[in-house]
């Protein structure tokens, strides 16, 4: 199969059956093989039941259905283990995301050999005040901490080599932050590509503002996760040490004031330096403890799957 469509989606029954048209016509123009996988994140309207008559009438459209809730991160992490396609491409189910780009994008993983094809709405439809001046904000600062060059982290429309989607493992939110995901697995042929942004045509949007307040606490985990996640020794045991022997030179030298600089002066208890000593031997070692628990976990650690599928569709 050269390409599998994954589609994470909550309550957007009013433009499935045309974005699956829309899609199935792209795909047979250009002579594809295809699946379109929908993930259904809990929907609470009528989006499985119209999924469900889709299925019926194209062999080709997939779907799983969560039992409630769970976010686009788990949603595309089981779209994910479920593609076959040579090429994995995600959009998102509002419409908003151009299939025609799709062509293209698919060329350029696998005629130039890039292993991720990132969408950049450079021209968008959206609220300047609400999303547009947030996002150059956002999409800034993850240039800069993750060191991946693209203009839009946020963008739904992507293309992927399998290899990539099959290799990292999307959790909590860090859908926004796949190409940062790939790169670290060793990815590194990362492009981005200009596509068509349309107009919101029904309903409105799932997020708000508290997506970008989510985007800065998830970029500065990535970053932390990027550094030290596989060697968290290094950052806690190195605090640690560095805690305890500030902790350990005040207290020798509270001693040898003590016993032979000024034996009859005040009790060390009494002076400030000694309060200083104790808690920064105490960090030093609660910091080290963390470093060393986190080794731990890190050569212990097993997937762990977070959610629940209440149907599946062809898989």
């Amino acid at each position: 199969m050269q390409i599998s469509i994954v589609i994470p989606l909550l309550n957007e029954q009013e433009s499935l059956k045309e974005l699956h048209d829309w899609i199935v016509q792209v795909m047979q123009s250009n002579h594809f093989s295809y699946e379109i996988i929908f993930i259904d994140d809990g929907s609470t309207d009528g989006s499985w039941k119209t999924i469900l008559e889709l299925s019926k009438t194209d062999p080709n459209t997939k779907a799983i259905r969560f039992l409630k809730n769970f976010g686009k991160s788990q949603a595309l992490h089981a779209g994910f283990k479920a593609a076959v396609g040579d090429v994995v491409v995600t959009m998102d189910a509002d419409l908003q995301d151009n299939p025609e780009e799709i062509p293209e994008m698919y060329r350029m993983v696998t005629q130039e050999g890039h292993h991720v094809v990132s969408g950049w709405k450079k021209k968008r439809y959206d609220s300047v005040i609400t999303k547009n001046i947030p996002s150059k904000l956002f999409n800034w600062a993850a240039r800069k901490t993750s060191g991946v060059k693209l203009h839009d982290f946020n963008c739904g429309l992507k293309a992927f080599n399998q290899k990539v989607i099959k290799t990292i493992e999307v959790s909590g939110e860090m859908h926004r932050y796949i190409p940062v995901l790939a790169k670290n697995a060793g990815f590194s042929n990362i492009t981005e590509k200009v596509v068509q942004h349309q107009a919101r045509k029904y309903g409105s949007t799932k997020f708000g503002a508290e997506r970008f307040i989510n985007g800065f606490l998830d970029l500065i985990t990535i970053w932390f996760i990027s550094k030290f996640g596989r060697r968290p020794m290094h950052l806690f045991g190195a605090w640690g040490v560095l805690m305890f022997v500030v902790g350990f030179g005040f207290s020798l030298y509270l001693g040898i004031d003590k016993l032979f600089l000024n034996p009859t002066g005040r009790l060390i208890t009494q002076r400030p330096q000694f309060y200083i000593a104790l808690t920064a031997m105490i960090i030093g070692t609660q910091l080290f403890l963390a470093g060393f628990i986190g080794e731990i976990m890190v050569r212990s650690r097993k997937n762990d799957t977070r959610y629940n599928i209440s149907d599946k569709i062809n898989l």
